[in-house]
């Protein structure tokens, strides 16, 4: 009897290497492994496995070319300010100055790498090794939002909390980040004088977070991209508004870990609505 790992393996091989092809012929040995009837069967499935593994295959491209760029923008600076310090070419009283644009640039590659780390452990499923717990999710928020205080006041922007206590099942740091970024988000992308409205309510078996802010939208048909790594709504600013660009994607990953779902609504030019909805934790289910 022929082995079938022996018949398979090389299909496989040649799929990771896309080396096979769709209308490749069957080999006569696997014909007596699965009758004709079959192996339609399988070359759906190896093709649909061959289409993911290339999309795959290109968002690894992607992620690697973007983060290239992000790292060499900040190195850049760095490098150039640190050469002209050395070489004597600028005042003793500027180079405080300079030395704060290094300084900058510094912690913009400190909270990339952060990030990246964070979606690299996101993505193995292991965000670090601490405990799932009940978390009070509106001491979070308060916590957020203080942080953030300075940041809104510098652009004109009002910042509230409103609700009540509601606890979730879950690792602390993952939902304060979650919490900081659609905070940070609301308040970069808004517009002067605007606002932004944090709240946590229950609703049901769901305890909500919703970040709702009045500033720039996103335009219609790209709210699924939102949340892709370094995507950006207003790619012109970019630099002006900061951050790296993967803010929302770590939300996105955070919250899958925590069960919860995402809600977001945008109106260009009118404002954006993200809702969170996490399952309640256990010991507040219980009756």
């Amino acid at each position: 009897m022929p082995n079938p790992m022996k018949t398979l393996l090389p299909l496989a091989a040649g799929l990771v290497l896309g080396t096979w092809f769709a209308k490749r012929p069957v080999p006569p040995q696997a014909r007596t492994l699965c009758p004709p009837a079959g192996q339609a069967g399988i070359r759906r499935q190896m093709e649909q496995l061959k289409r993911e593994y290339e999309k795959q295959d290109r968002m690894r491209r992607d992620f690697t070319a973007n983060v290239s760029h992000e790292l060499k923008t900040p190195l850049t600076s760095i490098s150039g300010y640190a050469e002209i310090i050395r070489e004597g070419m600028v005042k003793s009283e500027d180079v405080g100055r300079f030395a704060g644009k290094i300084y900058e640039e510094a912690q913009r590659l400190i909270t990339l790498v952060e990030d990246i780390l964070n979606l690299s452990h996101l993505d193995e499923g292991a965000p670090g090794q601490e405990r799932r717990q009940g978390i009070d999710l509106y001491a979070l928020c308060e916590r957020a939002v203080a942080s953030l205080a300075e940041a809104a006041r510098q652009r004109g922007i009002a910042i509230s909390l409103t609700g009540s206590r509601q606890r979730v099942d879950g690792a602390e740091k993952l939902l304060a980040e979650i919490i900081f970024n659609l905070c940070d988000n609301a308040i970069k992308y808004n517009q002067e004088n605007g606002h932004v409205a944090v709240s946590v309510t229950r609703e049901g078996d769901r305890v909500v977070l919703t970040v709702q802010d009045t500033g720039i939208g996103i335009p219609p048909g790209e709210t699924d991209r939102v949340f892709e790594r370094f995507y950006r709504v207003d790619k012109s600013h970019s630099k002006e508004i900061g951050g790296t660009g993967l803010g929302l994607s770590i939300v996105k990953h955070a919250a899958a870990y925590h069960d919860a779902k995402i809600q977001l609504d945008s109106q260009l030019g009118r404002g954006t609505r993200v809702r969170v909805l996490f399952p309640l934790s256990q010991r507040e289910a219980q009756p």
